[in-house]
């Protein structure tokens, strides 16, 4: 069947049914989600026609993103195939993540954001703005305002409350911000990169206002999945869609979940960094938890053996959303269920969120994973494209 593509002004119209995307940070375990995504890219590209000019930034009206979420987010909003991204992606892990025996992440950054940098104005264009309409559908990019200790979602809503400034204004317009430092933003991790100065706010004889923005993986949103719920259904950001198990479908894709046994056991040893890991699983989960507690979800995962998969207790005694969820438990089970032939040593190191090595790896996981579990039925016909 034809489809009519649509800008992204009209993506971000209140008409429904509509469709957000909602990608995880996890360092460079986010080519695991990248298996996932291609495996979603064929099955909606089935769906339409098998049309070869199909992208995930005609289905989806929005995309979300922390951290390497973000950059991946990013790159599909602009009408990147998965596997453009892909090709982006091993090359910046490969050339940004290596370490120096200078480089410890304590008083220095363990590598050097210049290489990032680079990276990112290569992909994202170094004059693109958060508002360029190169950017083909809704985008939002989960960061962290240092300074503040403020979460910061910036998105490109048009019609959003600091989107655009007005001539009597001091604040510079969040659609103005460009493209590459707003996703550098997402991706500065404590302790992996140092944070990245954004220009808010500039008066004539004052001093310019810059905030100290760090990766939004620091705030209870490394998956934004439930920020992304809150951006299109909260009358404060201006976009105002629809709910309904018909009305709205979010689809969420993981970095995969560290296996608790291992990660916890050694918080003591490993201190500070270990503990903010820890934390960020904490909130991982709670988000998991309000995503399953609010939707209609096939695939929703047993959250712990008391409450089960809260499949019978709906917040709003209905759905208020359709929900898919897609994730690998990075646990020696799992993993050599998938993938097969892997020794110990390999599949613990496959949590790091620095290690180049084993990017073939991981993406080799996710698109096990994604084969077993992202099914053409997850998605309700409700949504696909208009013609």
């Amino acid at each position: 069947m034809a489809y009519r593509i649509l800008t992204r002004n009209e993506h971000f119209q209140n008409r429904g049914p509509k469709r957000i995307l909602a990608l995880d940070g996890g360092g460079l375990r986010g080519i695991l989600t990248l298996g996932f995504l291609r495996r979603i890219e064929t099955v909606l590209r089935m769906r339409h026609a098998k049309d070869p000019g199909f992208r995930l930034c005609h289905y989806f009206d929005l995309i979300a993103g922390t951290s390497t979420g973000a950059i991946i987010a990013a790159a599909l909003a602009l009408g990147m195939t998965v596997a453009e991204v892909i090709g982006h992606y091993q090359k910046l892990g490969r050339d940004v993540f290596l370490k120096g025996w200078f480089r410890k992440g304590i008083v220095r950054a363990r590598y050097d954001e210049n290489k990032l940098t680079a990276h990112l104005k290569r992909v994202f264009g170094k004059d693109r703005t958060l508002g360029d309409e190169s950017l083909l559908t809704g985008l939002l990019v989960m960061t962290k305002r240092l300074d503040t200790g403020s979460p910061w979602p910036l998105g490109n809503n048009p019609r959003g409350r600091y989107f655009k400034a007005e001539q009597r204004d001091t604040w510079i317009s969040n659609g103005d911000y460009p493209l590459w430092k707003v996703v550098r933003a997402s991706t500065a991790a404590p302790s992996y990169f140092d944070p990245e100065p954004i220009t808010i706010a500039s008066e004539k004889g004052k001093k310019a206002v810059i905030g100290t923005f760090v990766d939004g993986g620091v705030s209870p949103f490394n998956n934004p999945s439930f920020q992304a719920f809150l951006y299109v259904t909260l009358s404060g950001y201006h976009v105002q869609w629809g709910t309904g198990a018909e009305q709205l479908l979010l689809v969420s894709a993981g970095t995969g979940a560290s296996d608790p046994s291992r990660t916890r056991a050694n918080i003591a040893a490993e201190g500070a960094v270990k503990a903010l890991l820890s934390l960020m699983d904490d909130c991982a989960a709670l988000v998991e938890t309000l995503m399953q507690w609010m939707s209609a979800s096939p695939t929703a995962r047993e959250i712990d053996r008391e409450m089960g998969d809260l499949g019978s207790d709906l917040v709003a005694g209905t759905s208020l959303l359709s929900y898919l969820r897609y994730n690998v438990m990075l646990s020696q089970k799992e993993v050599e269920e998938l993938c097969p032939g892997l020794s110990t040593k390999e599949i613990a190191s496959l949590g790091e969120m620095d290690n180049p090595d084993n990017l073939d790896v991981l993406l080799d996981l996710g698109e096990a994973a994604a084969e077993r579990k992202v099914r053409d039925g997850d998605f309700p016909s409700t949504f696909d494209l208009q013609i």
